[in-house]
């Protein structure tokens, strides 16, 4: 299992939110660059970018930064938030960036998200974002009317490779992850999945590499201590 830290992005800050909530931000650091070398010191190959301001603007607000986090850190990045054009997805891929991932557009122009699948293979991840069972979209502030499971089929048919899956009820409350959902998606897909969302101790992500999951995001646990991310890569070391 692979572990992506975390780093939300909001005018070149380092932050993390409650629920997706923007109104419930903290600050943890104004160079995210340095966060990421951090996170490459202590053994990860991977990070997990969430450009905020772009989910708001359907732009790419924090490019600078996310291309000077890739020249810098040596970690391979993977970046989600308001990616709804073939032009963002290029750009992305033209700075560096190691796979883009696709939330709302996902859900409201399957065409695109098969064409953009079609055209770049593994370079496309889907963000699957879950409320009460349901997909949420908009940055969480409406759902959809389909089920993860429903939404996670039509991902496998149209050959979507890796997915992140975040149940938004555990999203920063350091209360657990939500294993028996992803105990059942690796059941039912052939899809990498990638579990976000309350992952908070050791043993969270011992139980997720049982389960079999190709990835974890680590977020507010490594900010606030919960998680030392060199010992959480030497366990997924010892298990290889």
């Amino acid at each position: 299992m692979y572990l992506f830290p975390a780093i939300d992005l909001i005018g070149g800050q380092a932050v993390r939110l409650v629920k997706g909530d923007y109104a419930q931000k903290t600050v943890y650091s104004s160079s995210p660059v340095e966060v990421a070398k951090s996170f490459y010191e202590a053994g990860a190959e991977f990070l997990h970018v969430v450009d905020l301001d772009g989910a708001k603007s359907g732009n790419t607000d924090n490019i600078s930064v996310i291309a000077d986090i890739i020249k810098e850190s040596g970690l391979k990045v993977e970046v989600g938030g308001g990616i709804r054009s073939e032009e963002v997805i290029k750009k992305y891929i033209d700075a560096g960036v190691y796979r883009v991932i696709l939330g709302t557009v996902a859900v409201e122009n399957p065409d695109f998200c098969r064409e953009m699948t079609a055209k770049y293979g593994e370079k496309i991840a889907v963000g699957v974002d879950i409320k009460d069972g349901f997909v949420a979209i908009k940055g969480w502030t409406e759902t959809a009317d389909k089920t993860c499971f429903d939404f996670c089929k039509e991902l496998e048919e149209m050959g979507v490779k890796t997915v992140i899956c975040t149940d938004i009820s555990k999203d920063g409350l350091l209360k657990g992850t939500n294993l028996e959902l992803y105990r059942e998606l690796q059941g039912k897909f052939n899809i990498d999945f990638t579990a976000s969302g309350g992952v908070t101790s050791l043993d969270d992500v011992k139980a997720l590499m049982e389960i079999g999951v190709y990835g974890a995001i680590l977020g507010k646990a490594l900010y606030t201590g919960n998680i030392d991310l060199k010992e959480a890569v030497a366990l997924t070391k010892e298990a290889k």
